[in-house]
């Protein structure tokens, strides 16, 4: 059996562990589209992060693969419909690290309205807080929270300490779950019209692609901040840029980019109101843990004819 593992599965030493002796393991993926494609071809199993895209002509390069196993919830980067033409499984392991990602969620909104990076700036450049731009607090405010799954309830749980009034939009969830957390469900516009700091947590999806752009920018008020946890290609990254140049929107915590990884290059790095982190909120080492132990028990599962639970199968709409 032959079987890869993106470096990026860290710690790479846990998963490989996990894996019979006999297994021929290659650790390291150039995640360039040939570069996966020759990869990938002759291996059995790949374990990938949102990195690495399994497109249909990877997929039709990699004729032995017989199980995807993709590290974390979003599993845009597989086309899965073409591997069930193909009989390929994919695996994925949603939810363990959803309180992770809504904790970075929270430091980013944090850091954010409290301009950290110009903070640093500031001691850096041998100066100190009279040189300093007020922050905004985030108790009393009001937080919108687009997409209320597993991170979205559980930011929507953590802001309860902060005395925040919370609004989400989510067209697929009822009334009653937003109201667990002491929120309210609205539409986007009336959600981007009222907010003080506006968190992204929705999947992405063909929906949801370009679900925040110009016109949604020009809802918001000139000292909300928007925060992106989910996937970069929900948030128009150009209008983003256009909306902060403007002030048409006050800063912006970002953790993903409609193009990663993000380069130095980037006009998002021009602006002191920008908080900018590595596709790193999932990385804990207690999400970590679980995530890759889940992972490497569901691909001997599935390769061994087992059952595995319904919620780690990655199958087309």
């Amino acid at each position: 059996m032959r079987a890869v593992v993106d470096q990026d599965i860290t710690p790479t030493d846990r998963l490989v562990g996990q894996l019979p002796d006999a297994w021929d393991v290659t650790v390291g993926v150039d995640g360039a589209p040939d570069a996966v494609e020759e990869t990938l071809a002759g291996v059995d199993v790949a374990f990938v992060t949102s990195r690495i895209k399994v497109t249909h002509d990877v997929l039709a390069a990699a004729r032995d693969l017989k199980v995807v196993a993709k590290l974390g919830t979003g599993i845009d980067n597989v086309d899965l419909e073409a591997a069930a033409e193909r009989g390929v499984a994919v695996t994925y392991t949603p939810g363990h690290n959803a309180l992770s990602v809504a904790e970075h969620t929270l430091a980013l909104l944090l850091a954010t309205a409290r301009r950290l990076p110009e903070m640093r700036g500031i001691i850096e450049s041998g100066g100190w807080r009279d040189e300093a731009t007020l922050g905004t607090r985030l108790s009393g405010k009001t937080v919108g929270v687009v997409g209320f799954g597993n991170v979205g309830k559980r930011v929507g749980k953590l802001l309860a300490g902060f005395e925040v009034d919370v609004i989400v939009h989510d067209p697929y969830v009822p009334t009653i779950d937003a109201e667990f957390v002491g929120g309210e469900l609205v539409g986007l516009d009336d959600l981007l019209r009222r907010s003080d700091a506006v968190v992204v947590n929705a999947e992405l999806t063909e929906e949801t692609r370009g679900y925040l752009g110009e016109h949604e920018f020009s809802l918001m008020k000139d000292s909300a901040v928007l925060v992106n946890t989910a996937r970069g290609p929900i948030v128009e990254e150009d209008a983003l840029v256009d909306a902060l140049r403007d002030g048409e929107v006050a800063g912006a915590g970002l953790d993903v980019y409609a193009s990663e990884p993000l380069g130095k290059d980037s006009p998002l790095l021009e602006f002191d109101n920008v908080v900018v982190t590595p596709h790193v909120a999932a990385m804990t080492e207690e999400s970590r843990a679980e995530t890759i132990d889940t992972l490497a028990a569901n691909v001997l599962a599935i390769l061994d004819g087992e059952p595995v639970q319904g919620r780690y199968l990655a199958t087309p709409e």
